[in-house]
């Protein structure tokens, strides 16, 4: 089965999305130094502005994502082992995943947003890739379940 394939469930998708949104709060929370208050803050203006809009946009963005990352995961399944082998592949897995929100930024009339995620582009390859193991195994159990 298909990544994608999956969220024709909403109840699963709404879960995904749930298990996201924890995965970015615990990432934001353990951010240090000024890249990680610049983050915060970022973050905190957007959950504080519009306090549904994370879980809304990762809701509508996982079904491009499941897309850009079907291809790694499938990789990853026929060596056994897919939560290893995204963790062994987060920068692939990384650029997947940030390929699809450049886009969906491009398109955005938000300007809170817009603005938030250009101050934060820069660094976020490398937030990204951490949060890939915690990412590989919401997968995981999403597969599974």
């Amino acid at each position: 089965m298909g990544l994608s394939e999956g969220l024709k469930d909403r109840n699963k998708k709404a879960s995904v999305a749930a298990d996201c949104v924890k995965l970015i709060d615990e990432h934001v929370a353990t951010k240090g130094g000024l890249g990680g208050l610049g983050l915060k803050a970022a973050y905190g203006t957007v959950k504080g502005v519009m306090p549904n809009y994370i879980n809304g946009a990762i809701e509508r963005l996982l079904p491009e994502a499941f897309a850009a990352l079907d291809p790694i995961w499938s990789e990853g399944v026929q060596t056994g082992n897919p939560v290893e082998y995204l963790t062994q592949n987060r920068s692939r897995t990384a650029d997947a995943l940030l390929s699809v929100t450049d886009a969906r930024i491009e398109k955005t009339n938000n300007g809170i947003v817009r603005g938030s995620y250009s101050k934060l582009r820069n660094s976020a390859k490398s937030d990204v890739e951490e949060a890939v193991p915690g990412l590989a195994k919401i997968l995981d159990n999403y597969t599974k379940g």
